[in-house]
């Protein structure tokens, strides 16, 4: 029962490091699926459009920005629109580009778009600038955030809740150790064994409870993932997701749980001998 329940709180401080991991990945996903748009009117001149992105790139916020000419934006509007026929004869009866260059920039955070929104509706740039788009996934990167600390709450409160129940387990299994082996220990006091080597025996098995259930957690740690990343792979796109990051931080994680553990059974066990070992 021991070993149980400090498999299932160390499973629940795995389930933070995946909800961590998804959340840090979805975040990253929407940050780089988002930019702004900016379009130039068709008349706008060379000098003008490098003005403006002369201006833009100025920002420090800005990471990129890539520049489409008026032939490059028309054939990325017909090989978007290349299974409507109405539109690209439309264009055909036009018989001129009517597009634009577009300038497509990258920031480094997304709350930097609106900056660079802002500084470009300016009058200055009105016989300029013909549009400007953006997605704002802000309010999605908040919700990510939002659900996420949801979650994270929960399983704190799961890991809490083992943690208290492993101690008590342990706490209760010494004790009656200790109390059924009172002879013995009598014994021991007689021909003058110290306490370190009375509780040394309850030492080792708090050890031995910490590498069993860290080692089985592993396993199953281990199972799970393989049985998430497939899944993982459809929604991010990049293979072995969760099992790479365990991975390349297991002694991290193995080192973090087994001291977690180790620090819970020896205090329980500490104050259990503590109390019993008096006498």
């Amino acid at each position: 029962m021991t070993v149980l329940i400090l498999i299932l709180m160390l499973l629940s401080i795995n389930t933070l490091i995946v909800v961590r991991v998804i959340t840090d990945e979805s975040i990253k996903t929407v940050k780089e699926q988002i930019d702004v748009s900016i379009y130039f009117h068709p008349e706008s001149t060379e000098e003008e459009i490098a003005e403006v992105r002369e201006y833009v790139g100025s920002f420090p916020e800005v990471e990129n920005e890539v520049y489409q000419t008026k032939e490059e934006v028309l054939e990325d509007f017909k090989e978007t629109y290349s299974d409507n026929r109405d539109i690209l004869s439309s264009l055909d009866e036009l018989g001129e580009n009517p597009l634009g260059p577009t300038l497509i920039v990258k920031t480094r955070e997304p709350k930097d778009y609106e900056k660079i929104i802002n500084a470009l509706s300016v009058p200055e740039y009105e016989n300029i600038i013909e549009a400007k788009t953006f997605g704002d996934t802000q309010v999605a990167i908040d919700r990510i955030h939002s659900v996420t600390t949801q979650v994270e709450r929960f399983t704190y409160f799961l890991t809490a809740l083992f943690a208290t129940i492993a101690f008590v387990i342990i706490f209760n299994t010494i004790r009656v150790a200790i109390y059924t082996q009172r002879a013995e220990i009598g014994i021991k006091r007689l021909v003058g064994a110290t306490n370190w080597f009375i509780s040394g025996p309850y030492m080792l098995e708090s050890l031995i409870f910490s590498i069993i259930s860290v080692a089985v957690t592993y396993g199953i740690a281990h199972f799970s993932l393989g049985f998430l990343d497939p899944y993982m792979s459809v929604v991010f796109g990049e293979q072995e997701l969760l099992a790479n990051y365990f991975s390349s931080h297991i002694f991290f994680i193995l080192g973090i749980e087994f001291v977690s553990v180790f620090l819970l059974t020896i205090v329980s066990s500490g104050l259990a001998m503590r109390r019993y070992l008096k006498t």
